[in-house]
């Protein structure tokens, strides 16, 4: 792993952007990867014609790249469409790390991707709409 991966890793994980919660937030969710322990709850904010990711947080513990690329996508998809934090792909949150990643650490990588999306597509289930998921 590069040295500026490692130091944008570690600066994410010392300092994470958008961590803690959010009071009153439209969507609060949570889940933990069984196989290392790590776990992330996310809690959004929508816009109020419920388009448009307005505030987001997440807290939880874990190792540092699952608690890095939380902090790295909370700041990646803050102020963006539902529809589009939706279309986020694994492959985006992996470049956002930028380090390659063992099979079992691609987990840790992608476990807040998870559940944002999750929490999203079951608000968006609750009103009655598609989910967003492919």
């Amino acid at each position: 792993m590069s040295d500026l991966y490692r130091e944008n890793l570690l600066d994410h994980y010392e300092n994470p952007r958008h961590r803690g919660s959010l009071a009153g937030a439209t969507i609060s969710h949570e889940e933990t990867n069984p196989l290392c322990g790590d776990r992330i709850r996310i809690d959004i904010a929508l816009s109020d014609d419920g388009e448009t990711i307005a505030d987001i947080a997440f807290s939880g513990d874990g190792c540092i790249i699952s608690q890095a690329s939380a902090s790295m996508l909370m700041e990646d998809v803050i102020g963006k469409a539902v529809a589009d934090a939706l279309a986020t792909d694994r492959q985006h949150v992996l470049d956002l790390v930028g380090a390659p990643l063992t099979p079992s650490r691609m987990k840790c990588a992608l476990l807040g991707l998870k559940v944002m999306k999750t929490g999203l597509a079951n608000w968006r289930l609750a009103r009655g709409e598609s989910s967003g998921l492919a």
